[in-house]
């Protein structure tokens, strides 16, 4: 469906329309489908959450915001991307709390999404430093967001923050530095 259609459907539905709703559906889901593969993809085999349990649950706290004022496409797929970094790591922080010992090492960010018992303890990590992140430069914040949690593009991620392709490639280069050194100074023996 074009982009411009399912912003349309999106505004309607934020207006209380219950037929925009009901189109709207399979188009959404589709597309958190396709979110939550690229993120499970990278799960070992034995990982126990498995991606339809993590559209689900995406989808259900998106139906369940107050607040439904959805901009465009993008903006609703950010929000989708948020959802999905929080239940990841909420499943991470669970595995932890399961798990006894162990000690953190410095990872990758793509590594970092990576949510099993040997790893929860990266993913909280990561999440930690991304909420410092966020408090120290929202935008950047909000950059890994888009682009590693959401799958979104540059392009799009210029779209939905209304800044400069430039802006966003700074931005992504520099978080991605920031989150590396604090990774692995979160890491480092004490």
């Amino acid at each position: 469906m074009e982009s411009s259609s399912l912003s349309r459907l999106l505004k309607r539905w934020s207006d209380g329309d219950r037929d925009a709703l009901e189109q709207l559906t399979p188009l959404v889901y589709a597309e958190l489908h396709r979110m939550a593969e690229r993120h499970m993809r990278k799960q070992p085999s034995s990982h126990t959450l498995q991606t339809t349990a993590l559209i689900h649950e995406a989808y259900l706290r998106l139906l369940g915001q107050k607040e439904k004022r959805w901009e465009n496409r993008l903006h609703f797929f950010g929000v989708a991307a948020q959802a999905m970094r929080h239940i990841l790591v909420d499943y991470a922080r669970a595995a932890k709390t399961d798990k006894r010992g162990g000690e953190t090492r410095p990872v990758a960010l793509d590594e970092a999404a990576i949510v099993t018992r040997q790893r929860a303890a990266d993913v909280i990590a990561l999440d930690d430093a991304l909420a410092e992140l966020a408090r120290l430069s929202p935008r950047q914040g909000r950059v890994v967001e888009l682009r590693y949690f959401g799958g979104l593009s540059v392009e799009e991620t210029a779209e939905v923050l209304n800044v400069s392709i430039d802006t966003v490639t700074r931005d992504w280069r520099q978080a991605k530095a920031w989150l590396h050194r604090e990774l692995n100074k979160r890491a480092a023996p004490a």
